[in-house]
């Protein structure tokens, strides 16, 4: 190609990919693999959709999956924080000294995240094969009944360990269900909105999580200020039974979703063959390596979520000796900015077209951030600590979050999508995030105070996901790996 046509070439920089079943890569590496998947279309714009996209579903299906988002994340960032401020010393025996009881609430806290593959393959198993809706309905039921039962237990001095064992059980179920929630959000999502807008159609849900984590800390915070009785005897119960009343409004909103054309057509053709359908042995059987790809991304990621929220929480609060006031508007703030800068790397991915470098910086940001973070939240100066966690929690979540989700759907093909996301997700949840703070809690313990042993873990994981997406790019130039088309195309180089 000569010079005056690859300037030409290089100069088209948002072009609409008209066929979805085009296999070349999620984001361009070079020359040659922009050249390939540079092809325009006519017919579409921003404003006018491409054929086959419909503005009423696209509105009602980023409506649906950032409702659904915020309830799930509500209810699953609520536990986390009553971890760290109140399961320890009400559903476990007092003989426990006060780090005990905290390690006893993390653990209940993690073991949610063992359910999350299991309940998050099984649903996604059925929304590959019967429908997307009626699975992302089922998960919110389950989560939101989980957790308006947990405000309803008694506590270990009225049952004893009849306490704990229902609470470990509830948790179980709140993590069954929220194995499955982003995973099909970012399916439903990225087979119905317009390819242009894919990084972003998945980010803002991504982003709601973080609402919902800070809906969470607003209710404790309000709850917190009762006088100290009041609080642990019938207060911290208030964010766990409204939890019920956000539950019927997503699930009213989220019944008036249709399923995506291209899913129904992937639905089709398996009843015109008369297949047996597994979705989760073929993913196994067809698609192991980019499950790997996928779950090194998310490594990062995870590790940075809970150690930045629910393990600060416990270490600003004991550790510090802080007001929990204090640790719970810095979580609140570092949430809401977390969510607006995911909503702005989905648009910046989008527009660039080229997703993992956007997860990459937050990946090797989140790395640089990690000592820092613990310094600053040593000083003990609550706008320091409120700094500390909006620097490190909500650049990192921002950027990894605001490109993940399109990048991992472009792993695999609709037939197994679903359990594709699913098992990347939950499975680095449950062996790195659900951990996480209880890991970070012995280091702390261990290391007689210091958290410079958990800043070395969180740098360790940022690693892994930029392993990992090393990896990923090295495969798709090899065009070993299935990767769905992007929405646009970058300049090269």
């Amino acid at each position: 190609m000569s010079q005056r046509r690859w300037t030409a070439h290089c100069s088209i920089v948002r072009t609409e990919i008209t066929s979805p079943s085009i296999e070349s890569p999620n984001f361009p590496l070079t020359p040659k693999d922009a050249a390939v998947t540079d092809t325009p279309s006519s017919s579409s714009s921003p404003t006018n959709p491409p054929p086959g996209v419909d503005p009423v579903q696209e509105r009602r299906v980023l409506v649906a999956g950032t409702v659904g988002s915020v309830v799930e994340w509500y209810d699953f960032g609520l536990f986390g924080a009553a971890s760290a401020l109140v399961i320890g010393p009400l559903f476990f025996s007092s003989d426990l000294s006060p780090s005990a009881a905290t390690l006893a609430a993390f653990a209940t806290f993690a073991v949610g995240f063992f359910a999350r593959p299991v309940g998050g393959m099984l649903i996604a198993n059925f929304g590959d094969k019967i429908g997307r809706k009626p699975a992302l309905i089922f998960t919110l039921v389950l989560m939101g009944a989980s957790t308006f039962l947990m405000g309803c237990l008694p506590t270990y001095d009225e049952i004893g360990l009849w306490a704990p064992a229902l609470l470990v059980f509830l948790r179980l179920l709140q993590g069954a269900g929220a194995g499955a929630e982003l995973a099909g959000t970012f399916t439903i999502i990225s087979e119905t909105i317009r390819p242009s807008r894919r990084a972003f159609g998945t980010a803002v849900p991504n982003g709601a999580t973080a609402i919902g984590t800070a809906l969470g800390v607003v209710t404790f915070l309000v709850v917190a200020l009762l006088p100290g009785d009041v609080f642990l005897t019938w207060g911290w119960r208030i964010p766990f039974l409204f939890s019920a009343v956000i539950l019927f409004v997503a699930v009213f909103i989220r019944n008036k979703v249709e399923e995506a054309p291209e899913f129904l057509a992937a639905k089709e053709r398996a009843e015109r063959k008369a297949e047996k359908r597994v979705p989760v042995l073929a993913l196994l059987r067809g698609h192991w390596r980019s499950v790997l790809v996928g779950f090194g991304v998310m490594v990062g990621h995870q590790a940075m979520t809970y150690i930045t929220t629910t393990f600060a929480l416990s270490y600003i609060t004991t550790t510090l000796d802080m007001p929990r006031s204090v640790a719970l508007t810095a979580s609140l703030t570092a949430s809401i900015v977390g969510a607006v800068l995911c909503a702005c790397f989905g648009l910046l991915a989008d527009r660039i077209g080229v997703y993992h470098r956007v997860i990459t910086f937050g990946a090797a940001y989140c790395m640089l951030m990690a000592f820092p973070m613990f310094a600053l939240l040593d000083t003990r100066v609550p706008v320091l600590i409120g700094v500390a966690l909006v620097l490190t929690y909500s650049v990192s979540f921002g950027a990894m979050g605001g490109a993940q989700g399109a990048f991992l759907v472009g792993l695999f093909p609709p037939d197994v999508r679903f359990s594709g996301v699913a098992l990347c997700r939950e499975l680095s949840g449950t062996l790195v995030g659900g951990p996480a703070p209880l890991v970070a809690a012995s280091l702390v313990i261990a290391a007689g105070g210091s958290p410079w042993p958990v800043a070395m873990m969180l740098a360790a994981c940022c690693a892994v996901t930029l392993v990992s997406l090393a990896v990923a790019r090295a495969r798709i130039r090899r065009g070993t790996a299935h990767v769905e088309p992007s929405a646009t195309v970058a300049r090269a180089g």
